[in-house]
């Protein structure tokens, strides 16, 4: 893959993406950081940038909204605000390699840009944004829930709590274990990519999970495991 994109690199994200652009022009736009269309021209992905964002917190609060009922305002916000972020998004980017697609100024390149949170989450943001102006709200939709209906239901799992990455590594540091450490396999294609994750805690084998990315994963894992100590504590059942 040659820096800063090419046409069968943009069909090979847009595979990974799992969307057939009528217009692939789109999907190069979102790749089109404001650096690099200062040093060769075009438009930058700052406009669908605004869709995508637009569009995803759509997408998540609908989803949200009507599947959990239970819900309160309060939580609901929550919810979403734990998915729709730089930091989520970024790391939703980096499982689909957006990094590599990205075309960015000489300079931006050298300073690490294709590694940069704010970047990738723009750019995962554009291609939200493409994929719904290419083909309308049910390819919006597919895309949105394939890539973070995961992450929801962990969020809903604990709507006003930590994570449960972050509550499993207070309990074994509080017990002087040390920190969680997890270790990723994956399997599937790439638009359909499923992550295990395992967590081991002091050398010991303590939770494992599943999940489409390896946020979603790596919380199903630290979920086990806080069963796990819960039940080790004689709290509940493993």
């Amino acid at each position: 893959m040659s820096a800063n994109g090419s046409p069968d690199g943009d069909r090979a994200l847009a595979e990974r993406v799992g969307h057939d652009f009528a217009d692939p022009g789109l999907l190069a736009q979102a790749m089109a950081h404001r650096s690099w269309c200062a040093e060769h021209g075009g438009q930058s992905n700052e406009r669908l940038e605004f869709l995508g964002d637009a569009v995803l917190g759509m997408i998540v609060a609908e989803y949200t909204f009507n599947t959990w009922p239970g819900l309160n305002d309060g939580q609901l916000s929550k919810v979403r605000a734990s998915v729709v972020n730089a930091h989520a998004l970024a790391e939703v980017a980096i499982d689909l390699d957006v990094g590599s697609h990205l075309r960015l100024s000489r300079g931006e390149d050298l300073a690490d840009g294709r590694q940069k949170t704010s970047i990738l989450a723009d750019a995962m943001e554009a291609v939200i944004g493409a994929v719904h102006l290419d083909g309308g709200v049910d390819a919006s939709r597919t895309l949105v829930l394939g890539l973070l209906s995961d992450r929801i239901e962990v969020a809903v799992g604990s709507p006003v709590a930590s994570d449960f990455k972050s509550r499993l590594q207070e309990e074994v540091v509080a017990m002087g274990r040390g920190v969680p450490r997890y270790e990723l396999d994956r399997s599937g294609p790439d638009h359909d990519r499923r992550y295990t994750a395992t967590v081991y805690v002091a050398g010991q084998h303590l939770g494992q999970g599943e999940g489409r990315s390896k946020k979603a994963a790596e919380q199903e894992a630290a979920r086990a495991a806080c069963a796990a100590l819960e039940a080790e504590k004689g709290g509940g059942d493993a």
